[in-house]
């Protein structure tokens, strides 16, 4: 196996900077599209064979040092007595959300064998296939709980967060059942066959930092403690999130992943010898080839050849991505890792 991606989550030396990018299956990919004329998401993380295949597209095209599993945050909701679906153009659409404190008695307790048995078997086909590590991942209980709350998608959050402050105690067992349940997920995961394992908390920078360390953060390091002794680094990662940066490392993760409006120069000052993955703006594999090669340059010269760096995106490949540049992005970090090294 190429296991450079594991030695820099591990902090050790590498010969280059590994990099894989969020999102990197998905519908940039002429190849996915035709595969979703057949299924839709939820179909294909129900089919392991087809979860295999479509995991396996980037790697084998584009050369990247690692896999992540094709699936949803919301996977496991389905199982956990929840009526949802993934709405084209719009997201998560949660038809029985959690609108007062009552309804959390509703969060059933979690089986990762019971309740996504196809997402660990698609984790056993792909051991069988990969030459890089494979990713699991699961959303992070302040995410889950933001769509589970709003209903969906939401630009202000404000039924989220006015459940949490009216709501305390209801909130916190909330957000300990999801943190219990994504603890569940994760490690059948690992048991699976997982090289590593991402925690994904795509709203969290939305709150202040005392909101995070009052409603968020005690779950967070539960969940964290939890996976640890599993022999898998875990990536922690939120956006929008450079004002939550130190009170996200306190809570977890060997990793910590770095959007794109965090400097990462700046981020690896103060986590000091702490891994690091990021940042490039997903935006740049839009831009003419000069600007993306500065661009992935910059992510490299701000790293300055520290050992623990995983090169990503700052969030996931946007749709309309042309794949030659994600090719061309590949190329350019192994190339020039190597040179600066």
């Amino acid at each position: 196996m190429n296991d450079t991606f594991l030695r820099a989550a591990r902090g050790q030396p590498t010969e280059y900077t590994p990099v894989w990018f969020m999102r990197q299956a998905g519908r940039y990919q002429p190849e996915y599209r035709k595969i979703r004329e057949r299924y839709t998401l939820p179909e294909i993380v129900r089919h392991p064979e087809v979860t295999a295949e479509v995991t396996l597209l980037p790697v084998r095209q584009f050369g990247f040092d690692a896999a992540i599993l094709f699936a949803d945050i919301t996977t496991p909701l389905y199982a956990m007595g929840f009526d949802l679906d993934i709405v084209e153009g719009r997201g998560p659409v949660i038809y029985n959300p959690i609108t007062q404190a009552a309804d959390v008695a509703r969060v059933a307790p979690f089986s990762a064998e019971e309740g996504t048995p196809f997402v660990l078997e698609a984790i056993r086909i792909l051991k069988g296939e990969l030459e890089v590590p494979l990713i699991g991942f699961a959303g992070a209980p302040f995410t889950l709980a933001s769509y589970l709350v709003e209903g969906g998608p939401s630009k202000n959050f404000i039924k989220v967060k006015s459940f949490m402050y009216s709501q305390a105690d209801a909130w916190h067992d909330l957000m300990d059942r999801l943190a219990t349940a994504m603890s569940e997920y994760l490690r059948g995961q690992a048991a699976a066959g997982a090289d590593a394992l991402q925690v994904f908390d795509s709203w969290v920078g939305r709150l202040p930092r005392y909101d995070y360390e009052t409603y968020v953060a005690p779950h967070m390091q539960k969940l964290f403690a939890s996976l640890t002794g599993l022999g898998v680094p875990v990536i922690h990662f939120g956006t929008q999130s450079m004002h939550l940066l130190s009170s996200m490392a306190a809570a977890g993760g060997d990793v910590i992943g770095v959007d794109t409006t965090t400097p990462l120069d700046w981020a690896r000052d103060r986590l000091g010898s702490r891994p690091v993955q990021g940042n490039l703006d997903p935006t740049l594999l839009f831009a003419p080839p000069e600007a993306l090669e500065r661009g992935v340059e910059a992510v490299l010269s701000a790293n300055a050849s520290r050992p623990g760096h995983i090169f990503n995106l700052g969030h996931g490949i946007l749709p309309g991505t042309p794949p030659e540049a994600v090719a061309r992005a590949v190329e350019l970090v192994h190339e020039k890792s190597a040179v600066i090294r």
